[in-house]
């Protein structure tokens, strides 16, 4: 009786809470409140996740940097320019000094150098060598999270690339090429002013936002061919609609809190420093957390659970059948 107390106030006070007395089943339906809840439970690994991810931005930053050139120099932004200029040299009058002002203007443009070149190039070759190992990996680690599994960040992140090298790589070649056209499309109709095909590749950019929710997800949950990743990707769009468009708001509302800190604490001593630095320690991995907590249930739902239904209806007619088998005759010794 004594010994029987005794392990009762031990389970009382055990860190396990699984094994008090007290302890109820934790809720694990993809509601809201869950995701806060494993927001706020997985915050600080998030942090080391979201420096995790810094290398998959930085070629971007870098290029965007180098695109703008170390050195610029003018050009002339009219045809008639070395016309206007001509003449207002050989003779200045009012008339020519005020066309000159109006048709004369000059842009500045960036002058690219051999270093502009070898920089850029290490950039693009980085990118696309590990940018779909990093979403594999990232991806990987997320989900796990959101199932409520225990969480390694560096060694799962790695488990998750060796185990999907080859696929991995080809998903984010496809995926990284797939990106690059969709921006090139969208700045060139805009200033092509073909709001048709603009509007056009607009919705393109929508469906393939929504597939990406699920495409690495897949990868690393099931044994499947690039073709069906995409197929379902897609389908996915539809099934789970409601969830996909609560995590475009979960998006919208993390990035506006983000922006309200440059109003907020824009005034402070260190001025623009603190908003600029600060997202730079959880943006990423909060709005990838966001969207796997949105796609995982559906992939669970349409995938995941009727393949484990089919195991189960498959072991008890497997044992159903053994059961019923006559016994086999003794030997006779």
């Amino acid at each position: 009786m004594a010994t029987e107390k005794k392990n009762r106030m031990f389970k009382w006070f055990n860190a396990n809470r699984a094994n008090r007395p007290d302890a109820l089943e934790e809720d694990t339906s993809p509601t809201l409140k869950r995701y806060f809840k494993l927001l706020g439970r997985r915050f600080w690994q998030l942090i080391s996740v979201n420096v995790m991810m810094l290398p998959m931005i930085i070629p971007i930053v870098l290029l965007f940097f180098l695109s703008l050139g170390f050195e610029q120099t003018p050009v002339q932004n009219s045809y008639s320019f070395p016309q206007l200029y001509g003449a207002n040299l050989i003779e200045q009058t009012p008339a020519t000094t005020t066309v000159l002002d109006l048709f004369g203007a000059q842009l500045m443009i960036p002058v690219y150098n051999v270093w502009t070149y070898i920089f850029g190039g290490l950039c693009v070759a980085f990118m696309i060598a590990t940018f779909g190992w990093q979403n594999v990996g990232i991806t990987y680690i997320m989900r796990n999270m959101v199932r409520g599994d225990a969480v390694f960040p560096l060694s799962d992140y790695f488990y998750a690339i060796k185990r999907n090298l080859k696929q991995g790589f080809f998903l984010g070649l496809l995926d990284l090429v797939l990106l690059f056209l969709i921006v090139f499309d969208i700045v060139y109709l805009w200033n092509s002013s073909n709001f048709f095909a603009f509007f056009g590749i607009c919705a393109i950019a929508i469906l393939y936002f929504f597939m990406r929710f699920y495409m690495y997800l897949m990868l690393v949950t099931f044994d499947l061919s690039i073709r069906k990743i995409l197929k379902n990707s897609l389908i996915f769009i539809t099934l789970g609609i409601k969830r996909n468009l609560m995590a475009v708001l979960g998006l919208v509302l993390i990035t506006v809190l983000n922006l309200l800190l440059f109003p907020l604490l824009g005034a402070t001593p260190l001025g623009i420093a603190i908003p600029l630095i600060l997202p730079l320690l959880y943006y990423l991995a909060v709005c990838t957390f966001t969207t796997t907590y949105a796609a995982y249930p559906i992939i669970e739902r349409y995938m995941i659970t009727p393949y484990l239904k089919k195991e189960d209806e498959e072991d008890v007619e497997e044992v159903e059948s053994d059961a019923t088998d006559p016994d086999e005759p003794l030997e006779e010794s």
